[in-house]
């Protein structure tokens, strides 16, 4: 299945946004993403709950059982990210667009009631990537205006740049927490943006996902063949509502 590049999915997601359309690309893919970027970060939902949420805005669990009460805000608010992310999905990529997909994921959680945690800014405190340093609080902005001044340069974006851009935002680190979740909203605005079949990265591929992020810089495919491998996924869901053919 090739990628279409005549196909307008975002003006699809937007209209079926719009209508409230129920079972459509934008409903299944809002509980895919959510689910799969949350369950990426240790949330413990599982994805029909993550679904009974975006369908009910409630919350079933079995009897014994307890919710994480961060778990629940950061999927309702991952839902009001993503609806951002629409508006602005074929707008030049920014720092106001970044900081602001941070302040609504990590808005009203228990990381925003304490003082030293900026929600929808930069990191103050230094923070790594298993045992990986990333960039030190005080040269994080001057980071991401050098990233973003050459990656919004290009006058066409490929697939290649865009999982690149990912990479190096990653290795940045610029959020005190919450930086997987909004660089794979980056991941989803951008492909839409440059005409490219977006993706999901699901929980399943985890570990190949995290050692394409630890090696990329010596060996590119490992990343870009498993995002490759999601967007294969994302396609056949695609297939399914025939807006790409097989």
């Amino acid at each position: 299945m090739s990628i279409v590049r005549n196909i307008d999915i975002l003006g699809i997601l937007r209209e079926e946004q719009e209508m409230r359309l129920r079972g459509g690309l934008y409903h299944q893919t809002q509980i895919k993403l959510c689910y799969n970027s949350n369950r990426i970060e240790g949330s413990r939902l599982s994805e029909e709950q993550t679904r009974h949420i975006f369908e009910t805005n409630t919350l079933s669990v079995e009897p014994g059982e307890s919710a994480d009460v961060d778990d629940i805000i950061e999927t309702v608010n991952h839902f009001a990210c993503f609806d951002y992310m629409l508006t602005v999905a074929d707008a030049v990529l920014t720092e106001e667009i970044i900081k602001e997909f941070h302040r609504l994921l990590k808005s009203n959680t228990s990381d925003a009631k304490k003082t030293w945690f900026k929600v929808g800014a930069y990191k103050t405190r230094p923070n790594m990537v298993g045992d990986t340093k990333t960039t030190a609080p005080g040269k994080v902005q001057k980071a991401m205006r050098d990233l973003l001044a050459e990656y919004t340069k290009k006058s066409t974006l490929t697939f290649e740049d865009i999982v690149g851009f990912h990479h190096r935002f990653e290795a940045i680190h610029p959020f005190q927490d919450g930086n997987g979740r909004v660089g794979r909203m980056i991941l989803f605005k951008e492909c839409l943006r440059g005409g490219i079949v977006p993706f999901i990265i699901d929980e399943e591929h985890k570990l190949f996902y995290y050692r394409g992020l630890k090696e990329f810089a010596e060996t590119p495919g490992y990343l870009l063949d498993t995002c490759r491998s999601a967007q294969d996924a994302y396609k056949k869901l695609l297939a399914y509502f025939r807006e790409v053919g097989s």
